[in-house]
């Protein structure tokens, strides 16, 4: 059977996640450097036979929603219900406008969902009509009784846990959840459920053990672990610039406008600080350096502000699947004072580079009067960086 040309997927996110411990719903925290739904969404998002990606949310949470998955394309989020089961109905109903062919519905707290696993849903949807991922259960299950005693040892050859995205032609799948709202039943843990009890045959296929649902906090601790351990290649940059004075009233020092009385002759607006960090960055990326990414002849950068240049950096080392382990820029100068400012430059540069603060330094020290920097002829910066990547030949 050839596969539909109109599939849609559901992003079901409207839960509280609270067995995950404190730090807000699970799905809005950071793993690997990026929120969980955005890992979620993402394979979704960017998969070339979906056509439309519809998140549910609670509707608590629209303002949070938008800046965790900024940059991935989606419908406008509908609103949750009470249960995942309410939640995936109203995904279906603001769905069903578009008569997608098929839907899949996943499970924002799995946020490793493959590219793969996403094809195998859409192909297994085509052939029977409603299919589950699923893997093997490797340890020996037992069934137990309300006294604590064993009752059964389930044959685990027969066993499978069921992982989402969970695939259905989109026509029965959303019939199913209006006849169980119906009938008052709201008591399904997973859409395959409902669609046994609305009378469906469910297949199965091959789902990925790296799929899987973080729940507890020791989830996440082991999948931390677990994506750390995939960026063994660990690199060190360093940077240097220097700018001299001109006129002016203020200068930019690590993103912060600072008032001063002279200010930076420069193509950009003159900010040592980010562009030795720039610099740092394309180092350990064995990437060129500033000049060769941002040609100071080029007049489109012509009073540019600087954070648009260490986003750029940055973006570079998300776009080779790495992460910014360490920041540290050392500003080279007998005024501005550095020290009531340094929290602040700090602040700045995690903002700009999507860090915790705790991975920025920002260190001052003077040339003891000497030299242009002692003369206060100007401002120089050093600057080093510590990347992690997947390691590759």
């Amino acid at each position: 059977m050839p596969r539909p040309e109109r599939t849609a997927a559901i992003l079901v996110a409207a839960g509280r996640g609270l067995r995950a411990g404190a730090g807000g719903p699970k799905q809005y925290r950071e793993i690997g450097g990026q929120t969980v739904i955005f890992r979620a969404m993402q394979a979704f998002c960017r998969h070339p036979d979906i056509f439309a990606v519809q998140p549910v949310v609670n509707p608590d949470d629209a303002a949070i929603f938008n800046e965790a998955v900024a940059g991935l394309r989606h419908k406008p989020p509908t609103n949750g219900g009470a249960t995942r089961q309410a939640s995936v109905h109203a995904g279906l109903e603001a769905l069903a406008a578009e008569k997608p062919d098929i839907v899949l519905i996943h499970d924002a707290a799995r946020p490793f969902v493959t590219s793969a696993v996403i094809s195998r849903a859409i192909d297994a949807a085509g052939r029977t009509g409603a299919a589950v991922p699923t893997v093997p259960v490797t340890d020996t299950i037992k069934q137990v009784g309300d006294a604590g005693h064993v009752e059964a040892t389930p044959e685990r050859a027969w066993l499978r846990i069921a992982q989402t995205p969970q695939a259905f032609r989109f026509d029965v799948i959303l019939d199913a959840h209006r006849r169980a709202a119906r009938d008052g039943r709201s008591d399904f843990t997973d859409d395959a459920a409902l669609a046994e009890w609305a009378g469906l045959t469910v297949a199965t296929f091959e789902g990925d053990p790296a799929n899987m649902k973080l729940t507890t906090p020791e989830d996440f601790i082991r999948e931390e672990a677990r994506l750390a351990a995939q960026l063994g290649d660990i690199r060190t940059g360093t940077g240097y610039d220097v700018h001299a004075f001109g006129d002016g009233d203020h200068l930019m020092l690590c993103g912060v406008r600072v008032p001063h009385t002279r200010g930076f002759l420069a193509h950009s607006d003159g900010d040592v600080g980010l562009h030795a960090l720039v610099d740092a960055i394309l180092g350990a990326l064995a990437d060129g350096d500033i000049g060769s990414h941002f040609p100071p002849t080029d007049p489109q950068w012509k009073g540019a502000a600087s954070d648009k240049f260490l986003k750029y950096a940055v973006d570079r080392v998300a776009a080779r699947g790495g992460r910014i382990a360490n920041l540290e820029v050392t500003m080279i100068c007998e005024r501005p004072k550095i020290g009531p400012l340094r929290d602040v430059m700090r602040a700045r540069i995690a903002e700009i580079a999507g860090l915790n603060i705790s991975r920025v330094a920002v260190k001052a020290t003077t040339s003891e009067r000497l030299g242009f920097t002692g003369r206060e002829e100007g401002i120089a910066a050093t600057a080093s960086a510590t990347i992690r990547l997947p390691w590759s030949e």
